[in-house]
């Protein structure tokens, strides 16, 4: 044991190695309700690893599906700067692997399950893995792992750090524990000035720190079966198409009233609802009427009824390559709002209530750009849906890319990681 280690990483060190067992059983009760799989168990205790790629390997840690959507988004940017490069991403939940598989990244990009937090396993990982850049999206802070790192000297990069007050003062009881780790960051990325704030009262040094907004601007777009997307566009013919995404209790009943205004004017207007949690599937066609379909009850494609639930997971790509307009959940209701770049880079304007404080930032930027709406009412809405349609029936169905100041975020992010990245290994 290095004494010279502050004592906070010591003790979660010995505490963590000594919990081994109840971890094993935690991880296996997962196992048996779904939420891991054999595969995921095997990556999380080092087991039957495939050999290294050989040369350059970036290493990034998400814990969601939007965190590692984001991060695969900029390390296919970095890819397109230094092709030589190779890349592992390692996430704890089970979706956020399944989101990645779905993008098709290339064989330059690896994902594997984050290992156990124990001293012993991580060292494993890092022997095997030997990353030369360590980047964690957001606030997902292993410590034991984040300490190997430093140990071993791997350079190593927080981005898109976002802490509001409420979830720094949790931390703080933690400070002994997370005053090293931030402090041994080479640099920390933040997405707000009241983040960068914490986070120096948490212990990370004020020059590493910048405030660089979000990275979820680069998201990919999620993907769609292509064989499915052409089966909904026949199916659907000239119909018009909105979607409600991610929505939460209350937010169903707004859009509803929003599409029987809708459908003054449009009478086939088809609203497809996607819930935040998809067990609520029933729950929301029930709201919708007799007969609405549900994608999870065998119901593939569209009937002529106006509403059809999307209860499933992993196919807002589909949605959104249908659709030119979204509703995205959460903003309504006090959850914060959710990611709205799914959507715009499939082309949708999105539609959002007031209370996207978890977005702020992004939102503001997407209103100013004309990307994004904000819209309480059900007639403010049903008027913001009709004038995208009406834009689209006037100029044909053209995507819209990327708000133009992510380019220069996108530049300005790459640029950083270069620097820290040993020198190309092409010839």
């Amino acid at each position: 044991m290095n004494l010279h280690r502050p004592r906070a990483l010591r003790i979660y060190g010995a505490l963590f190695e000594a919990l081994s067992p109840l971890w094993r059983w935690w991880l296996k009760r997962r196992l048996q309700q779904g939420k891991e799989t054999p595969t995921s168990l095997d990556q999380r205790w080092m087991r039957h690893a495939p050999a290294r790629p050989q040369g350059t390997l970036v290493w990034g840690h998400a814990v969601g599906v939007g965190e590692a959507l984001a991060l695969a988004g900029l390390l296919k940017r970095l890819h397109e700067q230094r092709p030589d490069l190779h890349f592992l991403i390692t996430t704890t939940a089970r979706t956020s692997g399944e989101a990645l598989a779905r993008q098709q990244l290339g064989p330059h990009f690896i994902h594997w399950f984050a290992p156990v937090d124990t001293p012993s396993n991580v060292a494993k990982f890092l022997a095997h893995w030997q990353p030369d850049l360590a980047l964690w999206c957001e606030m997902d802070l292993w410590p034991a792992l984040i300490d190997a790192t430093a140990q071993r000297g791997t350079r190593h990069v927080l981005v898109n750090a976002r802490l509001n007050g409420a979830s720094a003062a949790k931390r703080r009881w933690g400070r002994a524990l997370y005053a090293p780790l931030l402090a041994g960051f080479d640099a920390i990325w933040a997405q707000n000035a009241e983040t960068a704030g914490h986070l120096q009262a948490l212990g990370a040094q004020a020059d590493r720190v910048e405030i660089t907004g979000t990275i979820k601007a680069m998201v990919p777009p999620p993907a769609a079966d292509t064989d499915e997307l052409q089966r909904w566009h026949t199916a659907l013919g000239s119909r018009a198409v909105w979607v409600l995404a991610s929505s939460h209790p209350g937010e169903e009943e707004l859009a509803l009233a929003v599409h029987a205004l809708l459908r003054r004017k449009y009478p086939d207007a088809l609203l497809v609802l996607v819930p935040r949690d998809a067990g609520r599937g029933p729950m929301v066609a029930t709201l919708c009427g007799p007969a609405t379909p549900l994608r999870s009850q065998g119901a593939r494609l569209p009937t002529h009824a106006a509403c059809y639930v999307a209860d499933t997971m992993g196919e807002l790509g589909l949605w959104y390559r249908l659709s030119r307009v979204a509703m995205v959940g959460g903003s309504w209701v006090p959850v914060g709002g959710h990611n709205p770049y799914e959507a715009t880079t499939l082309g949708n304007t999105v539609l959002h209530g007031p209370l996207v404080h978890n977005f702020s930032e992004s939102y503001a930027d997407l209103d100013a750009q004309g990307l994004s709406v904000l819209a309480s009412s059900p007639e403010s809405l049903s008027a913001a849906v009709r004038e995208v349609w009406a834009a689209t029936e006037a100029t044909g169905p053209q995507r819209s890319a990327d708000g133009p100041d992510n380019t220069e975020r996108s530049a300005v992010h790459i640029a950083h990681l270069l620097a820290l990245l040993p020198a190309t290994n092409a010839p």
